[in-house]
């Protein structure tokens, strides 16, 4: 009788790997996801069944936003072009792709302060939050409940009791270990605190896909933060197993403040159905440094790969020098193709990751691409000095990219993104100079994959096949 139940349960799960698989080749985002999914399903059905139900890449439709719903936003985001027009006309055809994928204006009236590590970035951050008058806005991936956490539930619970008006967006799985005590005593507080996908989201509730991996500060519409770092005690590098984290955020100022502030109103929009435009300040106060820039945000609920347009309108700018540091490196094929492509026509092309293992597989499956990018011309660097995180693309002397955006398959097709990006000579040589200080903690990567030892040889290819996946 058991072998019969056992042979029947069997039967059954094999039948429902067929489903799944059929599920994964009608709605996965990629023909190579699908088969990825499909060789998984069928080849080992115990182990990808389970994967597929918490994993499995499908569409997302129905991301409503708030600018959308806004007609005045609309129009104003018209008169916005108009009346801040970019300075750098040389640039109108690049400026005209990263319109499109964002969706929003590149203008002019902008600037970006580099916020390097942990303690420069979270002075920053909390000394503004400090001095808000009407609001502030906060979502991050992630929030511990540790110091870094701890100052940040203190002043927004500060300023919520001045009678500042107080937003939080958490994303529901990077806080999985965020205790429900700390999220009750923000409300409690006075703080308006939501989960990202609270409305939406996944129709399976089993899955983890589509999370909001974006990192946003607001304080009263006149400055802003985003960039590679989470609210938690191991971005200022005390985390026992990483030990030193090096991290890139920025400080926004001029209008791309309110792009900023406006991805955040979509943000809140999605999971909440409340329009926020009426709420924020919408006054355009130009900074002296008067760079073009813009926010360009990305997420699954765009009609392109918004993700791999974004790298991809870059890479191809770069005449003369593309630098992207990233934490993982798993590209997709139009990336991988436009990085070698621009090796090979004589751009300085250079990919700093880390040496430190963050995530065993990522990690692994970016060494079965090195060996294919070297031969094409692009250097690897490797940082070893504890633990790399940011994402910062640096092109010739005129473009530099700071935001949430790796470079790689769940950032450019499964997460919420967002990216500032400024096209100016000055912010191009701060953000030069600090790569070369990231270089000179770094090695460049001569050691081929057939060198290295059993499990890296080895494994490396066989997570790259699961590469659409991750």
């Amino acid at each position: 009788m058991s072998i019969e139940i056992g042979l029947i349960l069997l039967l059954l799960l094999e039948a429902f790997a067929l489903y799944c698989a059929v599920l994964a080749v009608r709605h996965a985002r990629t023909p190579q996801g699908s088969v990825a999914w499909v060789v998984f399903l069928i080849a080992a059905p115990y182990v990808a069944v389970p994967a597929f139900l918490f994993l499995g890449s499908f569409n997302f439709d129905g991301y409503l936003t708030g600018r959308r719903d806004s007609e005045e936003i609309i129009s104003g985001l018209q008169a916005f072009k108009q009346e801040h027009a970019p300075n750098l006309k040389e640039n109108s055809g690049l400026y005209d792709a990263l319109e499109h994928i964002g969706d929003i204006p590149v203008g002019a009236g902008n600037d970006l302060e580099l916020l390097i590590d942990g303690e420069e970035t979270f002075n920053a951050i909390f000394g503004a939050i400090e001095t808000a008058q009407n609001y502030v806005l906060v979502q991050s991936y992630i929030i511990n409940d540790d110091k870094v956490g701890g100052r940040l539930r203190d002043v927004l619970l500060d300023r919520a009791r001045n009678g500042v008006k107080v937003r939080l967006i958490y994303d529901a799985v990077g806080c999985i270990k965020l205790p429900k005590q700390y999220l009750e005593t923000l409300t409690e507080g006075g703080v308006e605190v939501v989960n990202a996908h609270a409305r939406g989201g996944p129709r399976s509730r089993f899955q983890i896909n589509f999370r909001n991996h974006r990192k946003t500060v607001v304080v009263d519409g006149k400055v802003g933060f985003t960039g590679g770092l989470n609210m938690g005690d191991e971005y200022m590098g005390e985390d026992p197993k990483f030990g030193l984290w090096r991290d890139t955020h920025a400080r926004l100022s001029g209008p791309i403040v309110q792009q900023l502030q406006l991805i955040f109103a979509e943000d809140w929009h999605w999971a909440t159905t409340e329009n926020l435009i009426g709420d924020l300040n919408w006054d355009i106060t130009l900074a002296e440094a008067n760079k073009d820039g813009i926010i360009v945000a990305t997420g699954p609920g765009d009609r392109f790969d918004t993700g791999s347009l974004y790298f991809c309108s870059l890479i191809n700018a770069a005449t003369e020098r593309l630098w992207i540091a990233s934490p993982y490196f798993v590209p997709e094929n139009d990336i991988l193709t436009s990085l070698k492509l621009a090796a090979m026509r004589g751009v300085d092309v250079k990919v700093l990751t880390p040496e430190v293992i963050d995530h065993k597989i990522p990690w692994l499956a970016a060494l079965a691409y090195f060996d294919e990018i070297i031969a094409a011309g692009v250097e690897v660097w490797r940082y070893n000095e504890g633990f790399m995180h940011q994402k910062v693309v640096l092109v010739d002397d005129k473009i530099s990219s700071v935001g949430t955006t790796n470079l790689d398959n769940r950032s450019c097709r499964l997460n919420f993104e967002e990216t500032a990006i400024i096209f100016d000579k000055e912010t191009a040589d701060q953000t030069a100079a600090m790569f070369e200080a990231d270089f000179a903690r770094s090695f460049r990567l001569s050691q081929k994959l057939s060198e290295r030892k059993f499990s890296e040889r080895h494994g490396a290819p066989i997570a790259r096949l699961f590469s659409p996946l991750l």
